[in-house]
């Protein structure tokens, strides 16, 4: 079976083409610049068979950019897919677990598309798009909070009137979930431990957001993140955990402009907010390094960014007990053993050893603990696309 998994962003739409059961990657790459027009054409950048082409052609929604995608791979017969796996960022209450696409399902994403408003609707237009072109292509959702539903009530309750919860949907959600599930069945199957066994914290450090997952017997018991992608760990340009007077401050400021609060917490704080050079923290590192611009605000930025996920670290190794791995993945924390050396460093107490020599390696998968290390150290590089595609297929598969 071919499936062909769609990552859709706001104005992109990522895509791979993989072949299950074997896990052959076919094809794959990315529409870019979808929607209004912007100072550079929008194109598309496709990879297959060892090469790569840039195909310029305007696209003004998601569901045009998927026709032209099809248009490319018309053009080898053999890439044609079987099937459509869309990632779908929030599957609120209502979403445990992957689905087929039929129409009560893509009723039921529209009630919720209020809990992600910047992923959810372009993601639920182009399934719709692509229903709407290729009626008879079976498509699958494959939700990021799906991981997470497994997440206790006593951890995914806020202490807030029960009333007051029920009618608003305010609980714990959890993201991330595709990344750390198939990070967590990577590191099992290195481990060779099997995965309703395994008993791991997965470290999802972007560039952009990043998240920690507790997990036990190969479940999701807590995540960083919470009703929204905010809560948690220091991020490129969100805040993560703040005291909720602080916002009622901001928002009492700005004479009730939520929107201009968001957009503070969400675009303008984190580690763009504290260094005012970057939000990237591959460039505070960097400069730090250079002593190039504002140091101390460059050193506040890393130290903090490190505390977080240390603090967390140590709070999930407690929630899970006896762990038998840290993993580390995603852009940070694939290719910076700087953020891994720092994080580990000092965690003996917990377990964990991690070995500077072989943390320096930048072969993946990684094992980068200490022989003598209880808690195995790994860095995994994440594939949100074959974990989509992965999903797809054996919920088919057993549909079939």
């Amino acid at each position: 079976m071919i499936v062909m998994a769609l990552n859709c962003g706001s104005s992109s739409l990522k895509y791979k083409l993989i072949s299950l059961p074997d896990k052959r990657e076919l094809a794959g790459g990315e529409a870019q610049r979808v929607g209004p027009k912007t100072a550079e054409p929008a194109r598309i950048i496709h990879h297959v068979k060892g090469t790569q082409k840039t195909h310029f052609v305007e696209m003004n929604n998601h569901g045009e950019a998927f026709r032209e995608v099809m248009n490319l791979l018309s053009e080898s017969p053999e890439l044609i897919p079987d099937c459509l796996g869309h990632r779908m960022v929030h599957g609120g209450s209502l979403f445990r677990k992957p689905v087929i696409v039929n129409e009560d399902v893509v009723a039921s994403l529209e009630k919720i598309n209020h809990l992600a408003p910047i992923h959810n609707p372009p993601a639920l237009d182009l399934v719709k798009a692509c229903h709407e072109m290729y009626p008879d292509l079976p498509s699958c959702v494959v939700f990021d909070t799906a991981f997470h539903s497994t997440i206790p009530q006593y951890a995914y309750t806020y202490a807030l009137p029960e009333e007051l919860r029920n009618s608003m949907g305010i609980r714990k959600y959890g993201f991330h979930g595709t990344s750390h599930q198939f990070v967590a069945e990577e590191a099992a199957r290195i481990l060779d431990i099997p995965m309703g066994q395994f008993n791991a914290v997965s470290c999802h450090l972007g560039s952009g957001g990043a998240s920690l997952a507790a997990i036990v017997n190969g479940r999701s018991v807590d995540n960083t993140m919470g009703y929204s992608p905010l809560q948690g760990l220091l991020m490129s340009t969100r805040s993560g955990d703040l005291d909720p007077a602080i916002v009622l401050l901001m928002v009492a400021q700005k004479n009730g402009d939520f929107d201009s609060v968001e957009s503070q917490l969400n675009k303008k704080s984190g580690v763009l907010g504290l260094s005012g050079v970057s939000p990237d923290i591959r460039d505070i590192f960097a400069l730090k390094n250079k002593k190039q611009g504002a140091v101390e605000s460059l050193n506040h930025a890393a130290s903090l960014y490190v505390w977080r996920v240390k603090k967390y670290l140590g709070a999930y190794l407690a929630t899970v007990g006896k762990a038998d791995a840290v993993i580390f993945t995603d852009t940070i924390g694939e290719t910076m053993p700087v953020i891994r050396w720092m994080i580990c460093a000092d965690m003996d107490v917990f377990g964990i050893k991690i070995d500077p020599e072989k943390n320096n390696s930048q072969e993946l998968p990684l094992v980068c603990s200490r022989d003598d290390s209880p808690v195995r150290i790994l860095a995994i590089q994440t594939n949100e696309e074959l974990a989509i595609a992965i999903r797809t297929y054996e919920l088919l598969d057993k549909a079939a």
